[in-house]
């Protein structure tokens, strides 16, 4: 199964797995605080952390779903767009969603220290960054409810290639909104083009409320998708009228019309593959 992968998404897999193995089996070399992505504010950040945290995750159920995803939808847009194009893809919702994120993230931080001083706030981070990721290393935390809650925002970092799935996700549903697919949890096979808008619901909805019980980066979600519906949508920009007319035979050949062959394959590159059921 392995070798019948598309190159791209293999070699992802790969280094997917491999970094995770290395980070769990290895931890004396620290990789998950090298390669996670903190918060801007954070001493820790570094700008490199905006792609190395897309091959860091959390635990085996994360790697999991994560790298079921890439090869489930990813390896079938890389069959439909080559190696290149895909990879391009990859990484611009990778790094759109961190983008999100990471805004999103220093805006709660700068909202939670807005009532302090200014003075106390500098302070207060220059105590964090110093102390704070070593606090949290030894699964502990500040007694005041309010520094533990700026410690948390400020040196628990994410990790994770999620926001690029939902990248790939919504370019699978654009691409193929007619395939169906059943989540694992919710084994009932919906079409594309209506899971992905309930997702993103319920992704915006779980961002906004922020449980205590939820530490998913669901804003790293959405800028993924939000980044792979704007960079599809200026590939297929030029190609509009013959989408256009691609919908218009498939319509047709729905009502048992025959209409002569198209002249331009709309979505470039190969032809779009035959749909098929699949799993998120």
């Amino acid at each position: 199964m392995f070798k019948r992968m598309p190159l791209a998404t293999r070699v992802l897999l790969a280094l997917n797995v491999a970094l995770f193995v290395v980070s769990t089996y290895w931890p004396e070399f620290g990789l998950t605080y090298l390669l996670a992505l903190y918060n801007v504010a954070s001493d820790a950040f570094q700008p490199y952390q905006l792609v190395s945290h897309m091959f860091m995750h959390a635990g085996t159920f994360h790697l999991f779903f994560n790298m079921f995803a890439l090869v489930s939808f990813g390896g079938q847009l890389e069959k439909l767009w080559g190696w290149r194009r895909f990879l391009i893809f990859y990484f611009v919702t990778g790094l759109g969603a961190a983008a999100l994120h990471l805004s999103v993230g220093y805006v709660e931080l700068q909202s939670h220290l807005s009532d302090l001083p200014v003075q106390e706030r500098v302070e207060l981070l220059e105590r964090l960054n110093d102390e704070g990721a070593k606090v949290l290393r030894r699964g502990q935390n500040y007694v005041e409810a309010f520094d533990a809650k700026a410690n948390f925002m400020l040196n628990i970092p994410t990790v994770g290639a999620s926001g690029a799935i939902f990248g790939l996700l919504l370019g699978f549903a654009m691409l193929f909104p007619d395939a169906k697919l059943a989540l694992i949890f919710f084994p009932v096979p919906v079409k594309a083009k209506y899971m992905m808008p309930f997702m993103m619901g319920l992704e915006l909805y779980l961002g906004v409320k922020s449980f205590s019980w939820d530490n998913m980066a669901h804003f790293a979600h959405l800028g993924g998708a939000l980044f792979g519906f704007l960079l599809i949508w200026l590939w297929l920009k030029p190609r509009m009228p013959a989408i256009v007319e691609e919908m218009v035979r498939r319509e047709a050949a729905k009502q048992g019309v025959q209409l002569p062959p198209p002249r331009h394959n709309p979505y470039g590159g190969r032809p779009p593959l035959q749909q098929g059921p699949g799993q998120a």
